[in-house]
């Protein structure tokens, strides 16, 4: 399964590479993660790697195939 997260601000290059398992781009004053989740304790290990990093989760969704 494939999911984005929507993060609050614009996440710098370095901090971004926390997450080599995504992709990222900014957009309007938000920082878009997108790539593969494993499973449900990957989804839940990622969220506390964004609070640990201080980044705040907008939004999260699982993406179609």
């Amino acid at each position: 399964m494939r999911y984005e997260f929507r993060v609050v601000g614009t996440v710098s290059e370095t901090l971004a590479e926390a997450f080599p398992e995504f992709d990222s781009t900014p957009v309007t004053e938000q920082t878009l993660f997108f790539g593969p989740v494993t499973d449900e304790a990957h989804l839940y290990g990622l969220l506390v790697r964004f609070q640990a990093l201080g980044l705040h989760v907008l939004e999260m969704r699982e993406l179609p195939e």
